[in-house]
Parts: C-alpha cells; sequence; structure tokens
C-alpha cells in the first residue's frame, strides 16, 4: 500500500494530505444553489468512493464538524473496507457564554466528539476566534477548553481564521499540538497578506494544518497547489476536499509531483479555443 508523505503532530503520525470535507456536507464558499448541489450529489456511496481513494493513497486523515448522517457512514464503510482506519480531525464550536442551549455544552460537545472516534480536537474558528483578546495579545480561557479536550482522551488544537490566535496560542504557551489556518495564492479569506501568513505559519511552535488551499475552487489545482507545497515547512499539512474520485486522484498526483519538486505531468483540458495550440502542449 503507497504511503502519502507524512508527519508527526502530537505524538500522532499523519498524512501530510488530509480529506477535507466541505465538498462532501455542502459548505461551497460559493451560493446556496451551489450548497445544494453538493448535498444533493454526495450520497454514502459516493463519498465512500472518494474516501477510498484517498485511503489507498495513505491520505488516512480526515477533518470536519462532525462524524454523523451519512458522511460518517462512508467513513465507516471504508475503513472496513480497506481495513484502514481514518485519523478523525473534528472542529466543534459549543458554548463559550452562560446560558446556551445544555447539548452544546463543552463537555457534552467533547464527549460526543470522542463517541465518533475523533483523536484531534479544535475548537472551530467560530469559537477561537470569538475568545481572542488583541489588546491584552492572548486567548482568553483556552487552557479551560484545552484541559477538557484532554480529559476527554483527546490532542487539542485551534482552528482560526485569525492570524493572531497562532501567535498568541505560541506566546501563551498554550496546551496545543497544531493549528488549523487558511492559507492560499488568492488570498481568499485571509484576514491579512498571503506573504504574512507564511511567515506566521513558518514560526508557529507546532504543525499547521492550512485549509482552502484552491481558495474555494478559485484557483487551478496546479496553481493553489503549487503554492502551499512550496512554501510550508515538511512538519505541515493541506487539507483539500473534492467532489469526485477523479477529483481525488488527480490533487494525490499533483501533490506527489509537486512534493518531489517536479513539474506536474497531466492531461490538461481541451477545449476549441486551445486547439492551436494542441502541438505545443502536448
Amino acid at each position: 500500500m503507497t504511503d502519502f508523505p507524512r508527519t508527526m503532530v502530537g505524538g500522532v503520525s499523519m498524512p501530510r494530505l488530509l480529506v477535507g470535507t466541505n465538498w462532501f456536507l455542502g459548505y461551497s464558499h460559493t451560493s446556496r444553489a451551489q450548497d445544494k448541489f453538493i448535498r444533493d450529489l454526495q450520497t454514502r456511496e459516493r463519498m465512500a468512493d472518494i474516501l477510498t481513494v484517498f485511503s489507498e493513497a495513505g491520505v488516512d486523515a480526515i477533518m470536519g464538524p462532525h462524524f454523523t448522517d451519512a458522511f460518517g457512514q462512508a467513513v465507516d464503510d471504508v475503513e472496513q473496507k480497506t481495513g484502514r482506519p481514518f485519523t478523525r480531525i473534528i472542529t466543534p464550536h459549543f458554548n463559550i457564554l452562560p446560558d446556551g442551549p445544555a447539548d452544546m455544552e463543552p463537555d457534552r460537545v467533547f464527549a460526543r466528539c470522542k463517541e465518533q472516534g475523533a483523536t484531534f480536537c479544535l475548537p472551530h474558528m467560530a469559537v477561537t476566534d470569538a475568545l481572542v483578546d488583541r489588546r491584552a495579545k492572548k486567548i482568553r480561557d483556552l487552557d479551560v477548553y484545552t484541559k477538557l479536550i484532554r480529559e476527554h482522551d483527546m490532542i487539542p488544537g485551534l482552528s482560526t481564521h485569525m492570524p493572531e490566535s497562532v501567535v498568541y496560542a505560541d506566546a501563551q504557551g498554550a496546551d496545543v499540538a497544531t493549528y488549523i489556518q487558511i492559507y492560499n495564492a488568492a488570498g481568499f479569506l485571509m484576514q491579512v497578506e498571503a506573504d504574512w501568513v507564511m511567515r506566521i505559519i513558518n514560526n508557529a511552535k507546532h504543525p499547521v494544518m492550512s485549509i482552502k488551499p484552491l481558495a474555494a475552487g478559485r484557483l487551478l489545482p496546479v496553481v493553489g497547489l503549487s503554492f502551499v507545497w512550496n512554501t510550508l515547512r515538511d512538519q505541515d499539512m493541506v487539507a483539500i476536499g473534492t467532489t469526485t474520485s477523479d477529483e481525488a486522484r488527480e490533487i494525490i498526483d499533483l501533490s506527489l509531483q509537486l512534493l518531489d519538486r517536479r513539474t506536474p505531468e497531466y492531461e490538461l483540458q481541451g477545449t476549441r479555443s486551445k486547439a492551436s495550440l494542441q502541438t505545443a502542449a502536448g
């Protein structure tokens, strides 16, 4: 069985390519119609086919907000089929103020994450970024939540859209093993320029799981992947979602060639407007 290049995170061996789930769960960052298209398309069987491609390439870690419903069943199906478990990274949100819904209390949410098989628990940016105090340059109450995550036998980290989160967590010696940070060549959803985030990631004390490398479909795969794979450290990771099995194979092949410092060789799209370039393109 082929293994994708790996790194260590909190003592756990991880592939440097992670399976993202926006293109399973219907978060297109494009339109409500596109969200609906994704949800209508992605049956349990379709998701299992995509996950099988990743698993067989050694990409055996997956990031998502939950592992329930048809999606969670698809993950279970592939684990049983391949005999290879996925390392599950869950990004939950929960109450950070009193008097919230009882079922969203942190202890209950973390218990559900553990029940769903999470190895890593990284509070979602809706939690993390709400706790960031730019004046004090710290993340408030972080130790409370990381302690609870440890008590539920999971490895804590942070999911964030704010570059300050990584800097502040490192400065306050937070009990985290990794960070999720948006990073792409288009600057999509990034709060500062890409070169600033590049520097922050390269100075981070822990491995970083970068997300949205293709800017939610706004970048060609070869363009987006070239940027992240050539600027991240060897310990850092890239999470990416795909809609089909063919897309998964393409992402894996491109990534392996780029990590090998080769110009990717793949079949280009054929359109009538490019007919005069056919000989030159091969």
